[in-house]
């Protein structure tokens, strides 16, 4: 099955996700050898205008192992031709020349739409934004999986900043087509999850419910997506970023309240929403999870490349 442009998590039905998942399963084997020389004629261009450390690394380790090359810009709206006015869709056009793919983080809600209009080669959405992150989504779904078994029936704690959460968004949109999924949404009232997302659940006739105490929910779930307060989503309301941060943490008094074989997740970067005393517990999946999106990206630039 091939794909074009990777934009949002909507567009990922189950046998499409299934299939990325056996082939993720391949590419670690894959990984583990040193990777495959078979994309050694194509060209990956990462076009990242906010910060990133795994996404944009794995993504570039990916086309490296899968035998291909990558060019780059350290910060593209400082060091390409953003910084002198042009518009993204003529550097996507640009690069259209240059890259058989192109891999794009942006700080606007809908630029990796905007970018994928105008691109003859495959445009992959690596976070538009508060809008979303669907390779990040991917990547989730399939530690899920990976660490538990299974997906259907179970019970997962989304907590912290839901509202500009662009991983819990994609996230929500991937569970919501697995039967029997229930989700709990534990923020405070200033970051609860955005309507839309509510509504696309009330949709898919998928429970969920709203919490505002972490201890509450941590004995009934399966997975704990945790997530960081961004301080850089709240511009110049430091008053509201201070009466929000530090209101989750995960530590040892909450490892006793959680299942024998729940797992925790986090995107990443931490800061102390999860003590560093947790990292040493089984059901620490965050780094591993972490690991798992260089198998997830080697599959999706297969499948993009063809």
């Amino acid at each position: 099955m091939k794909l074009h442009h990777v934009i949002e998590a909507q567009q990922f039905d189950v046998p499409t996700l299934l299939q990325l998942f056996a082939v993720a399963e391949r590419m670690e084997q894959v990984a583990a050898r040193g990777g495959i020389t078979d994309y050694q004629n194509r060209i990956m261009a990462t076009l990242f205008y906010e910060p990133s450390t795994r996404t944009r690394f794995s993504f570039e380790t990916a086309m490296h192992r899968l035998g291909g090359h990558v060019i780059s810009t350290e910060n593209a709206a400082e060091f390409s031709s953003v910084a002198k006015g042009e518009t993204l869709e003529d550097t996507i056009r640009i690069l259209n020349g240059y890259a058989d793919v192109i891999v794009i983080r942006h700080k606007e809600v809908g630029s990796a739409k905007r970018a994928a209009a105008v691109s003859r080669v495959p445009v992959i959405n690596a976070g538009d934004g508060a809008g979303q992150h669907p390779t990040q989504a991917l990547l989730d779904l399939y530690t899920i999986r990976k660490e538990i078994g299974a997906i259907e029936g179970l019970r997962i704690a989304m907590v912290g900043d839901l509202a500009q959460g662009r991983t819990v968004r994609s996230l929500a949109y991937l569970l919501s087509k697995f039967a029997d999924v229930r989700l709990y949404f534990v923020a405070p009232p200033l970051l609860k999850m955005k309507e839309d997302i509510l509504e696309h659940l009330r949709e898919r006739h998928v429970w969920w419910t709203e919490e505002t105490a972490l201890d509450k929910v941590l004995p009934e779930v399966d997975v704990v997506y945790q997530t960081r307060v961004q301080k850089e989503r709240f511009g110049d309301r430091i008053a509201d970023y201070e009466e929000c941060r530090g209101v989750y943490i995960i530590n040892q008094a909450s490892l006793r309240l959680m299942k024998e074989k729940a797992i925790i997740m986090h995107p990443l970067p931490r800061l102390e929403e999860i003590t560093m005393e947790v990292d040493a517990d089984p059901r620490a999946a965050y780094f591993r999870q972490a690991q798992n999106g260089l198998y997830v990206r080697m599959a999706l630039l297969t499948m993009v490349l063809g």
